[in-house]
C-alpha cells in the first residue's frame, strides 16, 4: 500500500538486515500512477543508494522512466511479452496496435530508431499480416522487439545517469511520445 508511516518502518527494517539488495512490493495494483510515484520516492529515502533496489510488477515504459529517476534500479513485469502477444508493441514514440488496419501496407519499420532486428528486417505491414493471421512467428518477433525495446530504455537511462543528463533524457522521452 501507500501508508507511508509502515513503508518507513518497513524499509528501515529490511535495509538493517543487510541484504545484497531490496525489493518495493505492494504497489500498481490499482493506486494512481502518481500515488505509486510518490510512495516509491518516500520509500527509497530509507534504502541505501548503493545496493540495487528492484520495483516488483512495475511496467509501462513511462513506470520505468519515473521510478528510475526516484532511485529505482531493477523491475520486472509481464507487460513486454504480454502486450507483445496481444498486438501492442513499444516504440520510441509511444505504444502501436500492429492489428490496427492503418498497417496493412505500411511498409515502414517498426521503429525507425530502433535497432533491434524486427524493426532492421521486417516492416509494420508484414508484422500486421503476422498477427492477424496468428502465425507463431509474429509471436516471437513482437516479443523480440519489445524485450530489446525494454532493455534499450534501461540502457538509455542508465547512461544518461553516468552521463549526468538524466533530466534532458526524460524530456526527450516524453517529448516523442507527445507527437504520436
Amino acid at each position: 500500500g501507500t501508508d507511508k508511516a509502515f513503508r518507513e518502518k518497513s524499509a528501515k527494517e529490511l535495509c538493517a538486515l543487510d541484504y545484497d539488495g531490496f525489493a518495493i512490493g505492494g504497489l500498481s495494483v490499482g493506486e494512481a500512477n502518481q500515488d505509486m510515484y510518490d510512495t516509491v520516492e518516500w520509500t527509497t529515502q530509507f534504502m541505501p543508494e548503493d545496493k540495487p533496489r528492484y520495483l516488483m510488477g512495475v511496467g509501462t515504459p513511462e513506470d520505468l522512466v519515473e521510478n528510475v529517476e526516484r532511485g529505482v534500479d531493477m523491475f520486472d513485469c509481464v507487460m513486454p511479452t504480454r502486450n507483445a502477444r496481444n498486438g501492442t508493441l513499444f516504440t520510441s514514440f509511444g505504444k502501436v496496435n500492429i492489428k490496427a488496419a492503418r498497417f496493412k501496407e505500411d511498409n515502414a519499420p517498426l521503429d525507425p530508431e530502433c535497432g533491434c532486428m524486427v524493426c532492421q528486417t521486417y516492416s509494420r505491414a508484414y508484422l500486421c499480416h503476422l498477427y492477424r493471421a496468428r502465425e507463431i512467428t509474429y509471436f516471437r518477433l513482437g516479443t523480440i522487439h519489445n524485450l530489446y525495446y525494454y532493455l534499450n530504455l534501461m540502457s538509455e537511462m542508465r547512461e544518461a545517469i553516468l552521463e549526468n543528463r538524466f533530466q534532458e533524457f526524460k524530456k526527450a522521452f516524453y517529448a516523442k511520445r507527445d507527437i504520436n
